[in-house]
């Protein structure tokens, strides 16, 4: 069943790391118009963060991009966020949702838990890459509101 759209933003922002707080901030905003409870809007905010750190870390690694984020509001409370880069790609997804995966290098301090994170914290969360053309993150959540 196709949900009705209720309300929708895009944004485009470089893919440097001062920008992470800048996504979290507008998911945020976004979600009030829904009047979410405190934990609906932190689980948001963490989740975005999480995809759009992987997009500057992970999918330029220090070259210079383009971070897309579109965040969809449906009847029914649902919520859609889709991250998307042109970076590098990710050549196995399979294994870069598995806990403690990284690409990082070895003297990077890096956990590997980005995708576990945002799966704690959403209902859905969809990956699709391609290697060389970038990736695509795509977060849902429905919520209650207070």
């Amino acid at each position: 069943m196709k949900r009705k759209l209720i309300n929708e933003c895009a944004l485009r922002f470089p893919a440097i790391s001062r920008n992470e707080s800048l996504s979290r901030s507008a998911a945020a905003a976004f979600v009030l118009q829904l009047d979410p409870t405190v934990e609906e809007t932190a689980a948001v905010k963490t989740a975005v963060s999480e995809a759009v750190t992987n997009a500057i870390v992970h999918g330029y690694r220090d070259k210079k991009g383009t971070v897309e984020m579109i965040m969809r509001l449906y009847e029914g409370n649902h919520l859609q966020i889709i991250i998307k880069d042109k970076g590098c790609g990710i050549p196995d997804v399979k294994a870069a949702m598995e806990p403690e995966f990284s690409t990082a290098p070895p003297e990077e301090e890096r956990s590997g838990l980005g995708f576990t994170v945002m799966e704690s914290f959403m209902d859905k969360v969809r990956v699709r890459s391609v290697e060389g053309k970038g990736t695509c993150v795509t977060l849902e959540k429905t919520l209650s509101g207070k």
